[in-house]
């Protein structure tokens, strides 16, 4: 009873376990093909993607593969064209080759020929010589020197004789030909606008007192003219003597030694001497007394007593007819201006407009033009480098780095452009005799030189000892040579050379 009354359920149940495995197993079959159909779908795209790189690829190959031909074809012409060159090349090598080694062998039995001949005359030479060592009873050696001390000495007068009259011949020439050629009423013409800055004038008392400056022959105003450089000239204007000189420190040595030597009566080469040495130290003190006025006058206070002084000398130096001092001095006035308004730097400015042209003070026998000069001169007085660069930029030779170097170049052209500032004449006149005696300077020997009569005559004085007469007449070419190479010039230069020898003595 119990058991039957389990039958109907447990038939129940497995029924509901078969229909729930036929009902899972139909379910699974479905899952199973939707899963199919997406697979098949995803590998339908994979290859379509794969035939789509395949097809790119196969096109880039194909590319690179052609690329790579058409760079192969270009480098293969290259090579060819190489090989064809190298060839050619090769065959001119061969040929030039050939023909070095034929001219070798030329040479070679040249050479051989010459040495053969070399031995025949060296061995005739040397037979000769025994010939008349034996004859003389001197050596070859004592014989050479010998005959060459008496020809120097037989020679000498005669060269120098010589030359003096073909010196003269040739200035006889030169004065015929001068009177028709029109570049002397040129020269005439440009000495007037010169004159007015390269002279000095000092007025004399009566006639006898120029006389007494001439002196006897001419020997008290040759003195002058040797200790200042300066050309004395006497007739062309009633009681007055007239100074002429580019330099016009050397002008106001020579107007102060005059006027002393008027004023004191005694006129001697010995009273010269001492009347224009204390004419050069009352014009330095005069150079220091104008620096110190600039300096003062600009309110700097920082300069050395060496600067200050040098700052002085630009008193007597003028550029293109312009005061450098004065010039110097405005210039630095206006960049003071410039500075204030611009709000630049105005001690820089003020300084390196006043030391732009420093470089000029110092004379010809430094070399350099007056820029680098400048900048040697402020960097061995301390100056500061800011001050040196702003000076040294003022003719753009150098770069402008500050506002105060462009302040001094343009303060440097306000005051030089001013109208009646300057006249280019002067200035290359000035250039002109400073070039003269540099040149005529540089010479071994030379003890001093001076440019005279507007740089037609340049007179150079040498030291006896060293140069010998003949060796002053080869001196007085070799300047005169220098100078028709070198310079441009009117008319005719004249190159006097002065050797003079003294003897001094004492009375007791």
């Amino acid at each position: 009873m119990a058991l039957s009354a389990y039958v109907p359920a447990i038939v129940a149940a497995l029924l509901g376990v078969g229909i729930g495995y036929l009902a899972s197993r139909q379910l699974g079959s479905q899952k199973a093909e939707h899963v199919d159909g997406k697979i098949e779908e995803k590998l339908a795209a994979a290859k379509q993607k794969v035939q789509a790189l395949r097809a790119e690829t196969e096109r880039e190959v194909q590319e690179l593969r052609e690329k790579a031909e058409k760079e192969a074809d270009a480098r293969r012409n290259q090579i060819i064209e190489l090989e064809t060159r190298v060839a050619e090349r090769e065959t001119k090598l061969t040929t030039k080759i050939e023909s070095v080694e034929q001219k070798e062998q030329e040479l070679a039995s040249t050479k051989e020929a010459l040495e053969k001949d070399r031995a025949k005359l060296a061995h005739a030479l040397e037979e000769e010589q025994k010939h008349l060592t034996e004859i003389s009873g001197l050596t070859a050696a004592q014989a050479a020197e010998r005959i060459m001390e008496q020809m120097e000495e037989q020679t000498k007068e005669e060269i120098v004789r010589r030359v003096r009259k073909l010196e003269q011949e040739g200035e006889t020439q030169l004065e015929e030909k001068a009177r028709n050629i029109l570049s002397t009423v040129v020269q005439r013409y440009a000495a007037s606008h010169i004159a007015e800055n390269s002279t000095s004038y000092v007025d004399v008392p009566d006639a006898s007192m120029i006389g007494r400056i001439i002196g006897k022959e001419g020997r008290n105003i040759q003195h002058i003219e040797r200790l200042t450089g300066c050309e004395i000239v006497i007739d062309e204007t009633p009681n007055s003597i007239m100074i002429s000189g580019f330099s016009p420190v050397r002008r106001q040595v020579a107007k102060r030694a005059i006027e002393a030597l008027i004023k004191d009566g005694r006129v001697h080469p010995g009273r010269i001497e001492e009347v224009v040495e204390e004419a050069k130290k009352k014009i330095n003190d005069d150079i220091r007394e104008a620096g110190e006025a600039t300096v003062y006058d600009l309110g700097i206070v920082d300069f050395p007593p060496q600067l200050v002084h040098l700052v002085g000398r630009m008193k007597y130096r003028t550029s293109y007819r312009q005061n450098i001092l004065k010039h110097s001095w405005e210039a630095a006035h206006i960049a003071i201006m410039l500075a204030e308004e611009l709000g630049a730097n105005v001690n820089i400015a003020k300084k390196a407009t006043l030391l732009h042209d420093i470089g000029k003070a110092i004379d010809h026998e430094v070399e350099g033009n007056h820029v680098e000069i400048g900048e040697k001169i402020m960097r061995k007085f301390g100056i500061k480098e800011e001050i040196i660069k702003a000076a040294a930029a003022h003719h753009e030779d150098y770069p402008f780095d500050t506002r105060e170097a462009i302040i001094v170049q343009v303060a440097d052209a306000i005051s030089a452009a001013r109208p009646g500032a300057r006249k280019e004449n002067t200035g290359e006149y000035v250039k002109r005799m400073e070039d003269l005696e540099q040149i005529a300077a540089s010479y071994a020997g030379v003890k001093k030189a001076y440019a005279i009569y507007a740089g037609r005559e340049i007179r150079v004085f040498v030291e006896p000892h060293e140069i010998d007469d003949l060796a002053a007449i080869k001196l007085a070419q070799s300047i005169a040579k220098q100078i028709e190479q070198e310079l441009t010039y009117p008319g005719d230069v004249k190159v006097n050379v002065i050797r003079e020898t003294r003897a001094d003595a004492l009375a007791r």
